[in-house]
């Protein structure tokens, strides 16, 4: 699916706390998806496509991130908060959710604080508690601390060859083959000004250890199904951080590994695909 038409469906919740983007394709149970850091609920595309036949599927977007205006607390405790509200401003009852990448984190969050809301839960390629941020992130978390990130995301949001070529190996196994379009879609709601770069930059800076202390208590009492997929090529999370989620989730069977690099679900996602159709059993 292009991302055109992925987020045509785009809509937008009002809250309290701010405003929510969001996009919906599929009708019957729904699930809800939390992306990674640095793309948008765009980045789900070629999962819910297939899914959304026995799916509603619902792809939030961050604060800062493709629909979403910043919010003040730019911690992941408060978007994992925004994906509660989601939930209540939609009148969802029951979700399954699935969370990469930083939104893998986010998702334990939920979990661990509001596991009434599951129905199912769906880790894959994430950080973890012990690793929060990841030591790869862990230059750039410092260089953001400093205010040295922001300054260099408007001229990556105005050259996609230069995006395509700097940053987006370690994530993707073949970014050359991403469109102007996606890199649009992930890279101009973070560096179109130098505003929005800051608040990039303040997300980064606010990455703290201790948002995720306890997590892992409260979900070694967490007993809804739980599907863990990693991915064989990509270093940021070790498939170690996949087995211990796996031994510590009472609701968790093993480790389901598919190929691809971190952010697979884009360029590989008929292993997710699978996985989640039997995981749900729909």
């Amino acid at each position: 699916m292009d991302v055109s038409t992925f987020i045509s469906h785009r809509r937008t919740l009002d809250t309290p706390d701010g405003a929510i983007a969001y996009t919906e394709w599929g009708t019957g149970p729904a699930a809800v998806f939390v992306h990674g850091l640095t793309a948008s609920g765009a980045q789900w595309r070629e999962v819910i496509e297939p899914l959304s036949d026995a799916t509603r599927c619902i792809a939030v977007d961050l604060p800062g991130h493709g629909g979403t205006p910043p919010r003040p607390d730019p911690s992941v405790t408060a978007m994992a908060q925004m994906v509660v509200d989601l939930c209540h401003g939609l009148a969802l009852d029951q979700i399954d959710l699935v969370g990469l990448d930083t939104g893998g984190a986010i998702a334990q969050l939920v979990a661990a604080r509001h596991p009434e809301l599951l129905r199912s839960l769906a880790l894959t390629n994430c950080d973890t508690e012990g690793n929060f941020p990841p030591p790869g992130l862990a230059p750039v978390v410092e260089l953001a601390r400093q205010g040295m990130v922001a300054a260099t995301l408007p001229p990556l949001a105005a050259d996609l060859v230069a995006a395509r070529s700097s940053v987006l190996a370690e994530s993707y196994e073949h970014p050359e083959l991403l469109t102007d379009e996606v890199l649009r879609e992930y890279l101009v709601p973070l560096g179109a000004d130098i505003e929005r770069a800051r608040y990039l930059e303040r997300i980064l800076a606010a990455f703290d250890p201790a948002e995720m202390k306890g997590v892992n208590d409260r979900l070694g009492g967490l007993s809804v199904p739980t599907l863990v997929v990693w991915s064989r090529g990509q270093t940021v999370f070790g498939i170690e951080s996949a087995r211990r989620l796996s031994e510590l989730i009472p609701g968790a069977r093993g480790v389901t590994e598919v190929e691809g690099k971190l952010f697979y679900p884009e360029e590989r996602p008929a292993g997710l695909v699978e996985a989640l159709r039997h995981h749900w059993s729909r």
